[in-house]
């Protein structure tokens, strides 16, 4: 197999509001995360999040979840024993401006992060960073509506001068918005939009997307002026879409539902809305409007590099029928694939479709990519101190040779960063038993345990990989 770049980075990823706890210490504010339970009731206050708001829960996952913030300097030296050469984590906002719309920064949660860097930087981690992870400050939601206000890219730019100011020479890799087309999936975790009953209507959803988009620009144009060697980059959540027959419909069908993906990415990496804009804007019946003003601002700051998460690929067709029985993954709706085989949560496993979603990417970018996010999530058994998970070995094993494929096909990758390397919280269910990490936590999803860390067999394996730049597979 080709061995990967000698400086590929090869890595893990965690989430500021997945993984830290210590929800209201030294000063941080509510996160629009903190507010949602466990289980079924989360689901329901992620699609009605007025119901949950006026609702007080036994148990809020994200208020301590594994505890990274008491933690951190344990978890960063199994990541180092592990052998990682990166993490993807994020600052959470409302530790840094607890309401989101204070003129001056909580210093305690800088301190937080100055550490936490540090503590990466003694053992040669890069790290990668993403600015806002589905942690949206709650004021900001509660107060001016989400994203779906334009004040919010003030108070985002405000955000982003001073982690730029105070990290800028210890963190390279930077992304703006974590994948920023779950926003049509979700306006709520994605947006910080609050519906209460009835649906959202397209406009208002792109319009905050639209307010998303001209943050970004604004980001990447103070960090090019502080210091030019600093990267940004944007991402999706990504999978190829596959149509489910040769119909001609289907095939149309699955381009459609591709480019609903690709729809903010394109603005991102090219400076301007994709060419089917404005027809599907008129067919819509969405009302955006873009100033001369913001129409420069998004050409003339574009992204450095395409991130992305990849969990498994998506079916698309026009028999109802088939549509009756759609499953969900990652708050994706596809048509089963009778080709694949099932990871559970609405996923099923497509090591293939990896090498498909990274051509396609580049293809259509012809820009540096990083996955960022790649795992599998599935109940694991702690028996006598040890894991055995065999299963998470064979599906890394698979899409890493995919990975490594589409690198031979000519792909320029970064690195790589698995989803949950040390088991943490979900964010659709807030459930620990959906678990992705070569560490297990003793935590289950009532909060009960004492998060005590193990690490797994694949734990070895994976240390292996990037000891031997994965020429061992």
């Amino acid at each position: 197999m080709q061995k990967f770049k000698e400086d590929f980075l090869w890595g893990g990823a965690l989430a500021a509001n997945q993984s830290e706890g210590a929800y209201l210490e030294n000063g941080k504010g509510q996160s629009i995360i903190d507010i949602l339970p466990v289980g079924a009731e989360r689901k329901r206050g992620l699609k009605d999040p007025s119901s949950v708001m006026e609702q007080t829960f036994d148990y809020y996952p994200s208020h301590q979840s594994i505890d990274f913030y008491h933690r951190y300097k344990e978890d960063i030296r199994l990541l180092a024993e592990l052998g990682i050469k990166c993490l993807r984590t994020s600052i959470s906002w409302p530790r840094i401006f607890p309401n989101g719309d204070e003129a001056e920064p909580n210093e305690a949660g800088l301190a937080f992060y100055d550490a936490v860097f540090e503590e990466c930087l003694k053992y040669d981690i890069e790290l990668l960073v993403t600015i806002n992870h589905f942690d949206t400050p709650l004021n900001l939601a509660q107060k001016y509506g989400g994203w779906q206000n334009k004040q919010l890219i003030l108070f985002y730019k405000r955000y982003c001068k001073v982690i730029f100011e105070r990290f800028h020479k210890k963190v390279r890799y930077w992304i703006t918005f974590n994948e920023i087309n779950m926003i049509l999936r979700n306006p709520f975790l994605a947006g910080g939009i609050v519906k209460s009953g009835k649906k959202l209507d397209k406009g208002t959803i792109f319009q905050a997307a639209h307010h998303q988009l001209l943050a970004s620009a604004e980001a990447t144009k103070l960090a090019k002026e502080l210091n030019p060697n600093m990267q940004i980059g944007c991402m999706l959540a990504a999978g190829s879409v596959y149509p489910y027959t040769c119909n001609p419909k289907d095939i149309q069908a699955a381009i459609e539902r591709s480019r609903e993906q690709y729809f903010f990415i394109d603005v991102q990496v090219n400076g301007r809305y994709p060419y089917f804009a404005q027809r599907y804007f008129e067919e819509q019946d969405i009302q955006l409007t873009v100033s001369k003003d913001e129409a420069a601002l998004l050409a003339e700051n574009t992204v450095d590099f395409v991130a992305f998460s990849y969990y498994t690929s998506r079916l698309e067709t026009v028999d109802s029928e088939l549509r009756k029985n759609l499953i969900e993954g990652n708050a994706m709706a596809s048509v089963r694939n009778p080709y694949l085989k099932d990871a559970g949560w609405g996923r099923q496993i497509d090591p293939l479709g990896f090498r498909i979603t990274i051509n396609e990417i580049y293809q259509r970018y012809q820009l540096p990519l990083f996955v960022v996010e790649n795992g599998l999530g599935v109940e694991d058994e702690l028996v006598e101190g040890a894991i055995h998970d065999p299963y998470r070995i064979e599906y890394f094993r698979s899409h890493i040779e995919q990975m490594a494929e589409a690198v031979k096909d000519g792909v320029d990758l970064i690195g790589y960063t698995t989803w949950g390397c040390i088991d943490l919280i979900s964010a659709g269910t807030g459930e620990m038993k959906k678990r992705y990490g070569f560490v297990y936590v003793d935590l289950d999803n009532e909060g009960n345990g004492s998060r005590q860390r193990y690490k797994k067999d694949s734990f070895a394996w994976y240390q292996k990989v990037i000891a031997t730049n994965a020429t061992f597979l």
